[in-house]
């Protein structure tokens, strides 16, 4: 693939399942006006909601004030991006709405990249970074025996979703990982999950976006989006502004529920010299009966070279002035090192031996809806948000785009926006060749 050819696959809907397919997308009918979508934030979360928006029909603009760069990494960079069943590793997702719809999204996303690296050998292209990995998960506790039934519950979520390959509970998965018996850990289940290289795959996916016809624009927006609504669309000739910008909906949402959970990923060289290599996922995850934050194991391979170490959840912190030598950094090693034996001889990767960023979570968890508030004129606004997916931005990304085609079609037939729901009133379902109905309404 190259910025000279058009990416051989591309989104489409079937039914209210955003899919992936081998081929070109059908084209728009002639001589039609392409409505354009301003999309505001160059993360994961808008880049896919791009793809998904552009697939449909629509012309799309990008505007992030930041894009992917390997020496100055944005949040997606520096995300784990273990595709997860909710809640994930590092907790703090407990909204019943936000959760509900977010075990959904995350089916959409699975489907789409477990896709897409068959569909996509990384010989064949340039690598999107995609791989499916074996996640393990373990517990010092055997999970009946627990005083909550989360993790129960979620294990035997996961076991009801047939498309979730590879599922297995097995005290022995402990003994086959040679985890250290100090570490405590008496219980584990594992299945097959996708795991992504995050600069491989931002960069791959903006390249599908420029070849795709996005415009990319850099520049930061500032203030509440409500208010300046109408001359940014007047500006960019869009029909509609859809707000991925993560941390900064407290600002352009006016979301005052908006707030960092800070996180660090050492980073170390996984290519079996130091110590055993590591090709599987391992992770211990956080226990809100505990009372702690630095419970976590996170364990992950990055790439086929660079393992990453985690993890740490710190609320409301905003700088990023961690280094090795920080408290918490150097206890979040030596969890990792006393889980695995030989982890604690690893070497640093020479480029960049820890990154750090800020997690984008809200009160109420992650929010896809429109814009609530009306005009001054009292009309409704055009203004689709997708932001507070916190730590779990790739694993939601794709059905979180789902939605927001939805979103389009509810303000395109004129329809009320109304409150994230567990079951909202959806649009009628499409066939697959009707998705281009979006973009010429």
């Amino acid at each position: 693939m190259s910025l000279a050819s058009a990416p051989n696959f591309f989104l489409t809907r079937i039914g209210d399942e955003l899919v992936l397919h081998r081929g070109q997308p059908p084209q728009a009918t002639p001589n039609v006006h392409k409505k354009r979508i301003l999309v505001i934030g160059g993360g994961v979360t808008g880049f896919t909601t791009a793809w998904a928006l552009l697939d449909a029909g629509y012309d799309v603009t990008i505007v992030a004030e930041r894009w992917t760069d390997p020496k100055n990494r944005i949040t997606s960079q520096i995300a784990g991006a273990l595709w997860e069943w909710p809640p994930a590793v590092c907790g703090k997702h407990t909204d019943v709405v936000s959760l509900h719809n977010s075990k959904r999204w995350c089916m959409t996303s699975y489907r789409v990249f477990d896709k897409l690296q068959k569909m996509l050998p990384p010989n064949e292209y340039l690598d999107h970074g995609v791989r499916m990995r074996m996640a393990n998960f373990f517990f010092d506790q055997v999970l009946e025996e627990m005083p909550d039934r989360g993790q129960l519950d979620k294990y035997e979520e996961i076991v009801a979703q047939p498309e979730i390959r590879g599922v297995r509970r097995d005290g022995n998965i402990v003994k086959e990982h040679v985890v250290n018996q100090k570490a405590g850990v008496v219980d584990a289940y594992q299945h097959l999950a996708p795991v992504i290289d995050t600069d491989a795959y931002m960069n791959w996916l903006r390249l599908v976006l420029i070849c795709k016809g996005a415009v990319l624009l850099t520049r930061r927006i500032n203030g509440d989006l409500l208010c300046q609504e109408e001359a940014l669309l007047a500006e960019f000739g869009a029909d509609a502004i859809v707000n991925a910008t993560g941390l900064a909906g407290l600002e352009l949402a006016a979301d005052k529920s908006v707030y960092p959970l800070r996180g660090a990923l050492i980073r170390v060289v996984n290519d079996g010299k130091a110590f055993p290599k590591v090709t599987e996922a391992l992770a211990v995850t956080h226990d809100d009966t505990r009372g702690e934050d630095e419970d976590i194991v996170f364990i992950v391979p990055r790439n086929d070279n660079t393992l990453i170490l985690g993890g740490l959840a710190q609320p409301h912190k905003y700088k990023l002035n961690l280094t090795l030598d920080s408290p918490e950094v150097v206890r979040m090693r030596e969890r990792c090192n006393n889980f695995v034996p030989g982890l604690e001889n690893a070497e640093y990767d020479p480029d960049a031996p820890l990154v750090q960023g800020l997690r984008p979570f809200r009160g109420s968890n992650v929010r896809v809806e429109r814009e609530l508030r009306t005009r001054k004129d009292g009309s409704s606004s055009r203004i689709i948000h997708s932001y507070g997916q916190g730590g779990a931005g790739f694993s939601l990304s794709f059905g979180c785009a789902n939605d927001v085609l939805d979103l389009i079609r509810e303000l395109e037939d004129n329809t009320r926006p109304s409150k994230m729901s567990i079951r909202r009133n959806r649009p009628r379902r499409r066939q697959e060749n009707d998705v281009f109905a979006y973009s010429s309404l």
